[in-house]
C-alpha cells in the first residue's frame, strides 16, 4: 500500500505541488510565531530570584515649615537619627517580619548604578550594583547558588563583604561563581579596597520580561551605622504570613501616632504588586497584544488549512466511494487519505526546517534577541509546528471524510 501511496502522489504531483507550497508558507509562518511565543512565555514564566509577595515601599518625606510639627534647624545627624529610629519602631511592629534599607536595590526600579568585578584575571562586564542592608535579603527571599537561604544570606552578610549573581563573568568567561565563595573581589577598578565574595546569589532578573542571562548585579554592603542619605534610599517590608488583607489600611491609620519621628514621616505605602504592574503596563500590554495578534493568524492559518483538506476530500468522494465498493473498509480508507496528508507534510517539513534554523541563525526573527541560541528551543518550536499542522489535516480530513463514507455507494457510483 505504501508503495502504491508514493506512486499515486507522484502522478498527482502537479495538483500536490500547489498543496506542497502552501504547507511549507504555512509551517514557515506558524514556526516563526510559536517561537516567539514560546521565548516570551518562558521567560515571563521563569524564576526571578525574588518574591515580592506581602511586601510594600514605605515613601518617606520631611516635615516641611508650614505645618505646626516643624522643627527649626533640624541638622542632618538628627534626620538621620529621626530615620533609624523610625525603621527601629517598624521592626518592632508585630506584624511587620523584616524591614530593610537599600538604594536602588528593589525590585521594578528604574534606578540604575552600575559597576564591574573583578577577580583574579576575570572582569565582569558592566553589572546593576545595589546597597542594602542584610535584611534585605529576608524582605524580598533572595537564596543563594549553593541553597542558602535568605536567612542565612543574611546571616553571612556584613561589612567587607559583597555578593553578586552566579553569572556575573558567564557572558566572557563562563564561569559559575557558585564555586568560587570566599574568593577576593574588587569593585569598580578600586584595588586599594577589596571585598569578600560570601555567596554567589541565584540569578535575579530585573523584571519580568529580562532573561536571566542578561541579569547580573553586585550586591554590596549599606551599614546602618552610616548616613542614609536621608530620603535617598528605599525603605521596604516584608509583612507576615496570615496577615489581614487590610493590613495597609490599618497601618496607614496608625502613621500619625506611632510613625512620625522628629521631622521625618511616612507619606505612603505601595504594595510591590502595585509596583510590579505600574513598571510593566507597557510591555503587558504589548504582550496582550501580541498574543491577541498571534491567536487571530493562528485561528487563519488553521481555517485555511482546514479548507484546503476539506475541499480535497470532497472533491474524492467518487473514489471513495469506488474503493469501498471494492472491499476497503472505512478504516482503511480514512487511514488512507490520512496517510496521504501527513505524508505530505513529512516531505516538506525538512525544507521548511531549513528555512526556519536560517532564519534564526541570521536573527531575523525578534525572538532570537531575547534569550541565547538553544538547539533544543529550535526543535520543541519546529515539533509544536509539526503537531499543529499535523492536527489542522487531520480534523481537515476527518470531518469529511467521514461524511463521504456514510453515502449511499450505488447512489454516488450513478451520479459519477
Amino acid at each position: 500500500m505504501n508503495k502504491k501511496l508514493f506512486t499515486q502522489l507522484y502522478n498527482e504531483r502537479r495538483s500536490n505541488a500547489w498543496l506542497l507550497i502552501e504547507l511549507l508558507l504555512v509551517s514557515v509562518v506558524l514556526w516563526f510565531t510559536i517561537d516567539t511565543l514560546f521565548v516570551t512565555l518562558t521567560t515571563y514564566t521563569a524564576p526571578k530570584g525574588f518574591d515580592i509577595t506581602n511586601t510594600y515601599k514605605l515613601d518617606l518625606e520631611y516635615i516641611n515649615e508650614k505645618s505646626a510639627d516643624y522643627i527649626p534647624n533640624r541638622t542632618p545627624a538628627a534626620l538621620d537619627a529621626d530615620v533609624k529610629e523610625l525603621v527601629k519602631r517598624l521592626r518592632r511592629h508585630p506584624q511587620i517580619e523584616a524591614v530593610s534599607l537599600s538604594g536602588g536595590a528593589s525590585p521594578y526600579n528604574l534606578s540604575v548604578s552600575a559597576s564591574y568585578a573583578q577577580m583574579d584575571t576575570l572582569e565582569s562586564v558592566e553589572s546593576r550594583r545595589k546597597q542594602v542592608t542584610p535584611d534585605f535579603f529576608r524582605v524580598f527571599r533572595y537564596r543563594g547558588a549553593n541553597g542558602e537561604t535568605s536567612e542565612q544570606l543574611a546571616d553571612l552578610f556584613k561589612e567587607g563583604t559583597v555578593m553578586v549573581s552566579r553569572n556575573l563573568f558567564q557572558p566572557q568567561y563562563d564561569v559559575d561563581l557558585k564555586d568560587f565563595t570566599n574568593r577576593s573581589l574588587v569593585l569598580g577598578g578600586d584595588t586599594t579596597r577589596t571585598y569578600s565574595l560570601v555567596a554567589a546569589l541565584e540569578t535575579v532578573r530585573f523584571n519580568d520580561f529580562e532573561q536571566a542571562c542578561n541579569s547580573r548585579i553586585i550586591v554590596s554592603y549599606f551599614s546602618e551605622k552610616n548616613p542614609f542619605s536621608y530620603l535617598s534610599h528605599e525603605l521596604c517590608i516584608r509583612v507576615r504570613e496570615g496577615v489581614s488583607s487590610t493590613f495597609a489600611d490599618d497601618f496607614m491609620k496608625e502613621l500619625s501616632a506611632n510613625y512620625q519621628v522628629g521631622s521625618v514621616f511616612i507619606t505612603k505605602l505601595t504594595p510591590f504588586e502595585a509596583i510590579r504592574q505600574n513598571y510593566q503596563i507597557d510591555e503587558m500590554n504589548e504582550l496582550r497584544n501580541y498574543l491577541v495578534g498571534a491567536g487571530f493568524l493562528l485561528l487563519n492559518i488553521f481555517l485555511g488549512l482546514l479548507g484546503t483538506f476539506w475541499f480535497r476530500t470532497q472533491q474524492r468522494r467518487s473514489e471513495i466511494a469506488l474503493m469501498m465498493a471494492l472491499g476497503a473498509s472505512k478504516r482503511a480508507m480514512f487511514m488512507r487519505l490520512m496517510s496521504e496528508g501527513l505524508l505530505l507534510l513529512a516531505v516538506v517539513t525538512p525544507l521548511a526546517m531549513v528555512i526556519d534554523f536560517n532564519i534564526a541563525y541570521a536573527e531575523l526573527t525578534p525572538s532570537w534577541y531575547l534569550t541565547s541560541y538553544s538547539v533544543g528551543r529550535f526543535f520543541i518550536c519546529a515539533s509544536s509546528t509539526f503537531a499543529l499542522i499535523a492536527l489542522m489535516i487531520f480534523l481537515g480530513i476527518w470531518f469529511p471524510a467521514r461524511k463521504a463514507m456514510r453515502i449511499q455507494l450505488a447512489e454516488t457510483l450513478h451520479d459519477d
